[in-house]
């Protein structure tokens, strides 16, 4: 792909400063804005392929902000910010941000962050020119026709709830998923709650994790749920 252009949502100048000379230093194009008004603008008119967004603007919470984009737009959101707490992060998240990392951040942690969603870009665009009946991240195969999974060409049972939760978080690879977005997407209105969906998810894991060196599902303490995009040859 052509070299991304990020938009960096930032008010203080200093963190502004560190985060675009960082994005130059290698090689990257980027965009400012410092409210939310010239976000929407940047956003809606400059067509960037990744925001790096900081959630305390002086007359647009951030929130509010993802929420107006993911009302059109699928553009990759990066939340940088102070506010630390996990309430913070989900509703964020839930809102459709994409990761967030907490201020104060190193530079390499933020650069890693970006790595990751810019191979979820490629990833997603990959996807695009491939059958769509199908899905493939390292040894793991989905077979969404034939509602088969496969783990290192061998098939693997999973239960109807398993399957749901795996097909749900492979449509998403590399985006944290929230609890509630999970348990929302999965069950709807029914009853599970949190400390049963750990257990589907423990029971997930063993299965498409067992006797492989491969991680597929990354756990957020407190949040949700990664699936993370692994290479074809582990």
């Amino acid at each position: 792909m052509n070299k991304p252009v990020i938009l960096v949502v930032e008010d203080d100048r200093p963190i502004s400063k560190l985060i675009t000379t960082t994005l130059e230093t290698q090689g990257y194009k980027y965009l400012e804005a410092s409210t939310g008004e010239m976000t929407i603008m940047e956003a809606v008119s400059r067509q960037p392929d990744l925001m790096i967004l900081d959630l305390g603007l002086p007359d647009m919470d951030g929130v509010e902000i993802i929420r107006k984009v993911r009302s059109w737009s699928n553009l990759p959101i990066i939340v940088v910010s102070a506010r630390s707490e996990d309430r913070d992060k989900i509703e964020a998240l839930d809102a459709g941000a994409d990761d967030y990392l907490t201020k104060p951040f190193s530079v390499e942690e933020l650069l890693a962050r970006l790595r990751v969603s810019l191979r979820r870009i490629q990833f997603d665009r990959d996807k695009l020119q491939k059958d769509a009946s199908s899905f493939n991240n390292g040894n793991l195969r989905i077979d969404y026709a034939a509602g088969v999974v496969y783990l290192g060409g061998e098939e693997i049972h999973l239960t109807p709830s398993e399957y749901k939760l795996l097909c749900l978080l492979a449509k998403n690879v590399g985006k944290v998923l929230t609890h509630n977005y999970i348990l929302h997407e999965i069950w709807g209105s029914h009853p599970y709650d949190v400390p049963a969906l750990r257990v589907f998810m423990a029971t997930l894991r063993k299965k498409i994790e067992s006797g492989s060196s491969q991680k597929l599902i990354q756990t957020h303490i407190g949040i949700g749920y990664r699936m993370l995009q692994v290479s074809e040859d582990v």
